[in-house]
């Protein structure tokens, strides 16, 4: 009998794990870390709910670490099959999960080194080695056409409009002459993208299972003029003597913000301050994201086609290095900082947080979703003080948070788009998203759509 089991995202927003069972075989869509608090992070060490021997695929709906993290750790626990994705979600990947590896050994060394770590030796989840290792089984997938796995699976991509290679994926499941299919929106983004293609509407035809995502299904993102605000962020900040901290994710917001930025300098609406972006990963992910016009929207194709460095705006430095970003801590002028990790959990920019955090000159600007539980979400949220490093460095700096440049559908965009469906599917699950979320968007899909939907439990097992 075939089925479904969520093993993540389901009551909370990370840890995108589903697996598909049938004809005794298994594939897994999706492979991600449990981000946020401790209790979810924890689950990132349980012994997979599947024996990854077991698992025959391993198909990916886009590249960020909720969806790809947990890879190098499934390998490590026997999982041998291939791993199939977009082309740019393979590039992607080959860029986030080594770098992964390398901070996950960081932040267990700096953790043995300081001594501020309950065990004796922290140690990493999986190492750069790791992660190295488990590229090898990458293939990149013709989203173009119908990936036939078996004679019991077969999957359909369609634009997702998330990042750079996100699909939605369909997978018909075949069992004892019964066909039967499932929608996994993965990460769904907004109606209007400044970099790449919105979100397609999938060509079902009725009886089909959704499993939709839910960040955002308790909230609309502000409509205010998202440029002008974030001119005004800079201009007030400068004035003050202090720098912008944007803690940011590597793919797709470090690129649009770069995008913002040379637009608003051109058209004068802000000072052309020195902009860095401190980040290898995020510099690497940059070059991905020209080397694929094939994903552009249409404004951004035109630019290029006029010879137009979208990503470059005036002022802009790529600090590879270790010593350039040590560089940074030194500056007295003011500039803007642009550095991963998005949700402020790890990376370089902790050390321009520690630095500026206690100086209300500084403002730190948070532009996509924060977890609950990260340290991202303490400071927006109007802590205090927040542990960094093993230290409690007080909050004085101005914190700012614009929801426009989420990644994410609101709520509003996630009804419409499912409104324009052909036809409605027979059930559907809520998945990634804080229980709040999901619930509400529950409410709305029954109250507008008079669609039956559920919210996805932990663990739990659907037969379809």
């Amino acid at each position: 009998m075939a089925t479904l089991q969520f093993l993540g995202a389901a009551g909370t927003v990370t840890g995108s794990r589903y697996v598909i069972e049938a004809g005794g075989e298994r594939l897994l869509l999706d492979a991600g870390l449990f981000e946020g608090s401790k209790e979810l992070r924890l689950r990132n060490w349980n012994p997979f709910p599947v024996p990854p021997a077991a698992i025959d695929w391993l198909v990916l709906t886009h590249a960020h670490l909720d969806h790809t993290g947990y890879i190098p750790r499934l390998v490590k626990e026997g999982f041998r099959g291939p791993i199939f994705a977009t082309s740019g979600t393979v590039e992607l990947a080959h860029l986030l999960l080594p770098d992964s590896g390398h901070l996950q050994e960081e932040d267990a060394a700096y953790a043995n080194r300081q001594g501020f770590t309950r065990h004796r030796p922290a140690l990493p989840l999986y190492t750069h080695d790791d992660a190295i290792q488990c590229l090898g089984q990458f293939r990149t997938a013709n989203d173009r056409k119908p990936l036939e796995l078996s004679s019991h699976f077969r999957c359909r991509f369609f634009y997702a409009g998330h990042i750079l290679g996100a699909r939605m994926i369909e997978i018909t499941v075949s069992e004892n002459g019964a066909a039967r299919r499932l929608l996994f929106s993965g990460d769904l983004g907004r109606e209007q993208q400044l970099l790449i293609r919105p979100p397609a509407v999938p060509d079902l035809e009725g009886g089909y299972t959704l499993i939709c995502e839910s960040t955002y299904g308790d909230r609309l993102h502000p409509t205010d003029d998202f440029r002008a605000r974030l001119a005004a962020i800079v201009n007030s900040t400068a004035a003050r003597g202090g720098s912008v901290i944007i803690p940011a994710f590597a793919v797709g917001r470090t690129q649009e913000l770069l995008y913002l930025f040379r637009e608003l300098i051109e058209r004068q609406q802000m000072p052309s301050l020195p902009i860095h972006v401190d980040s290898p990963m995020a510099i690497d992910c940059t070059d991905i994201y020209r080397r694929h016009p094939e994903e552009h929207n249409l404004a951004l194709a035109a630019l290029e086609q006029q010879g137009i460095r979208p990503f470059s705006p005036r002022g802009v430095h790529f600090d590879r290095s270790v010593e350039q970003s040590k560089m940074l801590n030194d500056a007295r002028s003011p500039m803007i900082i642009i550095s991963a990790s998005g949700m402020a959990t790890g990376g370089r920019v902790l050390h321009h947080l520690e630095r500026c955090l206690p100086d209300a000159r500084h403002t730190i600007l948070f532009e996509g979703f924060q977890a609950p539980g990260t340290r991202g979400h303490a400071i927006q949220s109007g802590a205090a003080a927040v542990k960094i490093h093993g230290q409690e460095v007080p909050v004085r700096a101005h914190v700012e948070s614009m929801e426009n440049l989420s990644g994410h559908a609101d709520y509003g965009e996630i009804l419409r788009w499912l409104a324009r469906f052909p036809n409605p599917p027979a059930r559907t699950f809520l998945t990634h998203g804080e229980p709040a979320a999901a619930e509400a968007l529950k409410e709305k899909i029954a109250g507008q759509l008079r669609w039956q939907a559920s919210v996805a439990a932990h663990l739990q097992t659907v037969t379809l």
